[in-house]
């Protein structure tokens, strides 16, 4: 009964949070919903003036389906996931744990820009790892064939994947807070735009590399190649980077062998995956194998 009265609220209060953020109610600056519609409308402005793919179309293959994929993984589902934040509190308040017990670095003395740096970095090796994770065993990946379904590239394609991601992803996330002093920083919102930023600059149909910055941020290039239908022999995944390619180039899981645009995209079988949003939201349950 507990579990269902903190899901019941962590819904109430997400859909709460969600109407005053669309409502503009909180500060501007930490305006979730419609800093994604800006930096989403920006991005695909970038998309249309500089096409890296000319002969895509400007509505292409699943665009709307990729757009709805964005507010529903960032606010409908985000509910469920507050919930499993008060849960995990409360199961580590029963164990007699507290915010700082696991600490391995403790930002709270430490300069604003450096707390942001260091925040920042620790997020996203555990998002690569998780990333990893998804490709190498079976069980993640046919749930992670949502986001590689993806025939076309385009910024919204960002934020398709399979709602059991979140499961993976939040708790490592929450695990990168408390090895970190259970410290969020007060600027930690920027983090938030940049990685948004980055995310759909990476899927956007744009020719983007950073110059000598490849070695160090995600671009693109780089990500197209993390798609590509035909990998390299003997891998499952190249290019896990989600903000950061350094992870990539530290670990040789980095590849770009041409920068053309021109490759397919997609994975073995994926002309038998669904199509439409509720048979995706459903996939990955079962352990018979499509690709």
């Amino acid at each position: 009964m507990e579990f269902i009265t903190t899901i019941f609220n962590a819904f109430i209060g997400s859909l709460n949070w969600t109407w005053k953020n669309i409502t503009f109610q909180v500060d501007w600056h930490q305006n979730f919903f419609w800093g994604l519609v800006l930096i989403s409308l920006l991005v695909w402005g970038l998309e249309l003036l500089f096409p890296w793919r000319k002969n895509q179309a400007t509505f292409r293959k699943d665009f709307w389906l990729d757009c709805f994929y964005m507010f529903f993984n960032f606010f409908l589902f985000s509910a469920a996931i507050l919930g499993f934040y008060q849960l995990l509190d409360k199961g580590f308040t029963s164990l007699g744990l507290g915010p700082k017990d696991l600490a391995i670095i403790d930002l709270a003395n430490l300069h604003p820009v450096v707390q942001l740096l260091i925040f920042f970095v620790v997020l996203d090796f555990l998002q690569w790892f998780t990333h990893v994770l998804l490709h190498r065993f079976e069980i993640f990946w046919r749930f992670h064939k949502v986001h590689h379904s993806v025939k076309e590239m385009g910024f919204a394609a960002h934020l398709r994947y399979h709602w059991m991601e979140n499961v993976l992803y939040k708790p490592l996330k929450t695990f990168g807070v408390m090895i970190l002093g259970g410290f969020e920083p007060q600027q930690a919102y920027l983090v938030h735009f940049i990685a948004i930023a980055i995310g759909h600059l990476n899927h956007a149909n744009i020719k983007l590399t950073w110059g000598p910055l490849k070695y160090l941020i995600n671009n693109p290039v780089m990500h197209l190649y993390h798609h590509a239908y035909t990998l390299p022999e003997g891998r499952n995944g190249v290019n896990y980077g989600i903000s950061l390619s350094l992870w990539d180039y530290l670990f040789k899981t980095n590849y770009v062998p041409e920068d053309s645009g021109t490759i397919e995209i997609g994975f073995k079988g994926d002309d038998e995956f669904p199509q439409d949003f509720l048979g995706q939201l459903t996939t990955g349950f079962s352990s018979k194998k499509k690709g």
